[in-house]
């Protein structure tokens, strides 16, 4: 199963476009938010499952803020993550996961790629396809593998 994350797309349907064509075929897509009036262009782009949640420059958007969904045996949280104060640091987010007995919390909102993974969860932001932070200011997503043995193996690429 190959699933594509990403975030803070804020209305570029090019870059979303170009990746999605370079990594498909996809299982799964996911949108951690700011998608800025993208929704619909999203839910097109590509026939696989998708989950998308709403990022704090969604003003006006149907969707939700958060999210909860399995993927193979893993139990997903997912959001934006200003709610959570994630650019302090994860550990807000990390708490209120492994409260909902979460085994992966995907966000968004920094524009900084993140992963940490221990024994209690997986911790991770695919940072930004359009606006990175991070040094170098490389455009940023994640793939998630799961193998034919159910693990996850997550891969941060650069565009």
């Amino acid at each position: 199963m190959k699933i594509l994350i990403v975030s803070d797309t804020h209305g570029s349907h090019k870059a979303l476009t170009d990746v999605v064509r370079k990594e498909e075929p996809l299982d799964m897509m996911i949108h951690l938010g700011d998608v800025e009036g993208g929704e619909d262009y999203i839910e097109g782009l590509t026939d696989c499952e998708k989950h998308i949640v709403r990022g704090n420059n969604d003003f006006f958007s149907r969707l939700e803020k958060e999210e909860e969904f399995s993927i193979g045996r893993y139990h997903a949280f997912i959001t934006h993550g200003h709610n959570y104060y994630v650019s302090l640091d994860p550990e807000t987010i990390r708490e209120e996961a492994l409260s909902r007995g979460a085994d992966i919390v995907m966000f968004g909102h920094t524009h900084r790629p993140y992963l940490e993974q221990d024994d209690d969860i997986v911790v991770l932001n695919p940072g930004s396809l359009v606006y990175p932070r991070q040094e170098g200011r490389r455009g940023s997503y994640m793939i998630m593998e799961i193998g034919e043995d159910g693990d996850a193996k997550f891969v941060q690429k650069f565009v």
